[in-house]
């Protein structure tokens, strides 16, 4: 696709279609920045945005035999690895000049838009809902986004930023549907490889997709390289009841708002993902997210709720076997808890 934002990705939703930036490096050579500027050239982004997002810290320890390796990505800039996206796509609006965006969010993605906003000079409408939680609201609101309240459920609020998107002309940036948003979080995938080598898992909570796909590409361009054989084996994690790849539940976990997304656009990208590594879906309960946000806390890691489903699923695929001792597993915690108070 030709790498350029247009002025509105929002024909794209009515077409209920997606894209993804395709290149074809040869040689897997990062640079030598300790941040994501380290792999620039396989990027559609020049660096010249602030903040930089981090190459984040894996944290090790042993559960049943098996490697845990949590990847800690709650430490980001704004507290989410949504910056990762941020940055490449805020990198290709000050190339195209543009300077006011709409998104949707249920608080993460605004909040990372509404930072780097305030640095690069863009002025962010950010569209959320009236029980997205308190806190990151408030800091919403202190880093000079124009927030939008809608009475509504996640599904609801991406339609009114799609309409006020339309109505306005002004570029819509939702990461739903920006490639250049996956080409960011797809730098996970570096950074575990150089840190770990090949895990035999990786768990992500998945609504969206963006970072259950940004891992995919990244780990699929990886082998296109010749830099690694086989792809880990990616596990969805997703909130009960807004399953869009695991059976849909009755009974649903409105704790873990961040991935609480019954129709993603992406959803065939997101099986495709699961078919070619051979990965699987794992749906998580209100109890369980709270027992994860605890067991997590114990072990050192404040997180908000939405990361916590990945503990949880852990611990179902160890009860079930699905997880051999010996193996390499990593489950990345995407969000800080900081921002619920």
């Amino acid at each position: 696709m030709r790498e350029n934002l247009s002025r509105n990705l929002s024909p794209y939703l009515q077409l209920r279609g997606t894209l993804l930036v395709e290149r074809n490096p040869e040689t897997f050579t990062p640079e030598q920045f300790l941040d994501v500027r380290r792999y620039r050239r396989y990027l559609p982004a020049k660096g010249e945005v602030v903040p930089v997002p981090a190459v984040t810290p894996v944290s090790g320890l042993e559960i049943n035999g098996v490697g845990v390796f949590f990847k800690l990505d709650y430490l980001q800039p704004s507290g989410s690895f949504k910056d990762r996206g941020t940055w490449v796509t805020v990198s290709k609006l000050l190339d195209e000049g543009i300077t006011e965006v709409v998104l949707d969010s249920s608080g993460n993605a605004a909040l990372s838009f509404a930072l780097y906003g305030l640095a690069n000079g863009i002025r962010v409408h950010a569209f959320v809902s009236y029980d997205t939680s308190p806190g990151k609201l408030s800091l919403l609101q202190r880093l000079g986004a124009v927030v939008h309240y809608v009475e509504g459920d996640r599904m609801t609020v991406h339609e009114r930023a799609v309409e006020f998107s339309e109505r306005s002309g002004i570029t819509y940036v939702s990461h739903w549907l920006n490639p250049y948003f996956l080409e960011g979080t797809k730098t996970i995938a570096f950074e575990i490889y150089e840190q770990l080598g090949v895990p035999d898992w990786v768990l992500a909570p998945t609504g969206s997709g963006t970072l259950l796909l940004g891992l995919w590409k990244g780990f699929s361009e990886l082998k296109a390289m010749g830099k690694i054989e086989e792809l880990p084996r990616l596990v969805a994690v997703q909130a009960s009841g807004y399953e869009s790849i695991c059976e849909r539940s009755a009974v649903k976990n409105t704790l873990a708002e961040g991935i609480a997304i019954p129709e993603p656009p992406r959803l065939e990208e997101m099986r495709r993902a699961l078919r070619e590594t051979g990965g699987l879906c794992v749906s998580v309960g209100e109890d369980e997210t709270l027992t994860g946000l605890r067991e997590l806390r114990k072990l050192g890691f404040l997180v908000e709720p939405t990361s916590a489903v990945v503990y949880p699923a852990l611990m179902k695929l160890l009860r079930e076997r699905a997880v051999a001792p010996g193996s390499k597993v990593v489950p990345v915690l995407t969000g800080s808890g900081l921002k619920l108070t």
